[in-house]
């Protein structure tokens, strides 16, 4: 059977996200996704998605998005919760050991979106079991970030995966994987995702979201005022990247 998962969310667990679950599994819902990666920042994914893995017809992927000193390292289809690291970045190979060793699939987040060159990411690929090759948010900074991470996983062997990134509800589905499982069940879908059983669709998000998320991060850090100078300005910005990726869509 065909199955669709959005295999990177967030939720209000994370500090620039204030999506609660249950309104990320409303949106995944409204998405058409079957299955729905929580990975939030450095922390595991609540109880519920372990006890409770089905709501409301989406089944839940327990993951994790770590920070470490070589990018965003995310951790999917967890058997285990895995420890909390907030406040410092992990070395890579320590957070790969971390989600191996709590039955996880280890996959490079959004690796080109805030750099070009290939050559650092191959001390890497020993770690790693994929490559996310869309993310609905990578290309925000880098247009040819996608394109380059799929390239990049084709020539490493690497599996590609794909996610929404999203921080907000909206968000949810820009980024998918379809695969074809033998079952509906969260070892079937990883088991045709590891086998390489799936292909990506994706379209880039608003640029506006990623300004939202990063004001409920200066809100939830309590942030001193002139950082909402500096993100007003980052803002107006974002609106104006939202009004020429209108305009070229409209040519």
């Amino acid at each position: 059977m065909l199955l669709k998962a959005d295999l990177h969310v967030h939720t209000e667990h994370s500090p620039d996200s204030r999506t609660s679950l249950p309104d990320a599994i409303t949106a995944a819902k409204r998405a058409g996704m079957d299955f729905l990666a929580v990975t939030d920042h450095d922390v595991p994914p609540v109880d519920e998605v372990f006890s409770q893995p089905e709501r409301e017809g989406v089944l839940l992927i327990p993951g994790v998005e770590y920070s470490t000193d070589k990018g965003h390292l995310l951790g999917l289809f967890l058997t285990v919760p895995c420890p909390a690291h907030t406040g410092r970045r992990l070395p890579f190979s320590e957070a790969a050991a971390l989600i191996h060793g709590c039955g996880g699939v280890a996959v490079l987040a959004h690796p080109f979106q805030h750099r070009k060159e290939e050559g650092k990411l191959v001390p890497l690929v020993p770690y790693l079991d994929g490559m996310e090759t869309w993310n609905g948010r990578a290309n925000r900074k880098n247009p040819q970030a996608n394109a380059q991470a799929a390239a990049f996983a084709k020539d490493y062997g690497l599996l590609p995966t794909a996610g929404s990134d999203a921080h907000l509800a909206q968000e949810i589905g820009n980024g998918t994987i379809t695969v074809e499982a033998a079952d509906r069940t969260l070892p079937a879908i990883r088991t045709a995702l590891l086998d390489g059983k799936g292909w990506i669709t994706g379209e880039e998000g608003s640029s506006l979201c990623v300004a939202r998320s990063q004001y409920t991060k200066l809100k939830k850090t309590h942030a001193p005022p002139l950082r909402y100078g500096r993100w007003a300005a980052f803002a107006l910005k974002c609106a104006w990247e939202d009004l020429r990726r209108t305009r070229r869509k409209g040519e």
